[in-house]
């Protein structure tokens, strides 16, 4: 089982685990339960120990039978994020990856301030047409996904656009040095986007940072993810892109950004790194 599905696994378990506390501190036992509910003992059992997903109706009326309805809705977010947290690349990108794009954008616009923090390459909301362009062919031979280059990179720079229109959203994006350095693309595709990048430290709804190497990190940087208003969480893995909504999952990615954000370079600092990593491609 792969680590994602292995997750998508472990929060069933968890949803199932929490449950069954429910059922404990009503001092009821199983059978009684499933009484209650007019359910067969199995599918109390099976719930339980995360073999079969609850509906949302299951839920509810599990935790009103415990004289416990106030425990829902926690445990309904839950649920929802067990229907997507985990999509697997090769399934999204069947129709290729202007669609994902577009998601993407309706994902960004119900937002208003998003948390970007990105350990090999340049945030999409960042990237030149060239550096994109590079980005979706390595994922389409990767994915064995539609060469839907052209049209991928056009609704990518469509999704840019927010960037300048006037509005209370906000941008706080964090890069390592690293994502400078590492040769996604052509020198020449490379100095153009470390450019951008440059430019893009002076947009009033942007704050920029930039991670150097050799600085002693608070915490590692494992991964790159996206927070949406402190109530989502997106990270893509090589396989698959994982949903994560959980209170205390997005409250412990918010704090891994805020350590990481502590140790980042900003404005006319971060031009500077910025800058001497352009002229390293030359």
């Amino acid at each position: 089982m792969s680590t994602a599905r292995q997750g998508v696994h472990e929060a069933r378990e968890e949803l199932g685990g929490r449950l069954r506390s429910i059922r404990v501190a009503a001092e009821l036992d199983g059978r009684t339960l499933a009484q209650r509910l007019g359910w067969p003992p199995s599918k109390v059992s099976k719930i339980q120990l995360g073999r079969q997903a609850p509906t949302a109706g299951d839920i509810r009326d599990w935790v009103a039978a415990c004289g416990a309805p106030e425990a829902a809705g926690e445990l309904l977010v839950l649920l929802r994020d067990l229907d997507g947290r985990y999509a697997e690349w090769r399934r999204q990108l069947r129709e290729g990856h202007a669609v994902v794009q577009r998601s993407w954008a309706e994902t960004e616009a119900a937002a208003d301030t998003l948390r970007v923090f990105e350990t090999c390459w340049v945030p999409g909301l960042l990237q030149t047409a060239d550096y994109a362009a590079a980005r979706f062919r390595e994922h389409a031979r990767l994915n064995d996904s539609p060469q839907d280059t052209d049209a991928a990179v056009a609704a990518r720079l469509a999704r840019q656009e927010a960037l300048y229109s006037p509005g209370r959203k906000r941008w706080h994006i964090l890069l390592t040095e690293a994502a400078l350095l590492y040769g996604v693309a052509s020198a020449q595709v490379m100095r153009a986007q470390i450019d951008r990048l440059v430019s893009a430290t002076t947009l009033p709804a942007v704050r920029l940072g930039v991670i150097p190497f050799r600085k002693r990190l608070p915490v590692s940087p494992a991964h790159g993810f996206w927070i949406f208003d402190d109530k989502q969480v997106i990270v893509e893995v090589v396989s698959a892109e994982l949903r994560l909504g959980l209170p205390e999952e997005v409250a412990q990615y918010r704090k891994v950004f805020d350590l990481l954000a502590s140790s980042a370079l900003y404005d006319a600092d971060a031009r500077r790194a910025l800058t001497a990593a352009a002229e390293s491609w030359i």
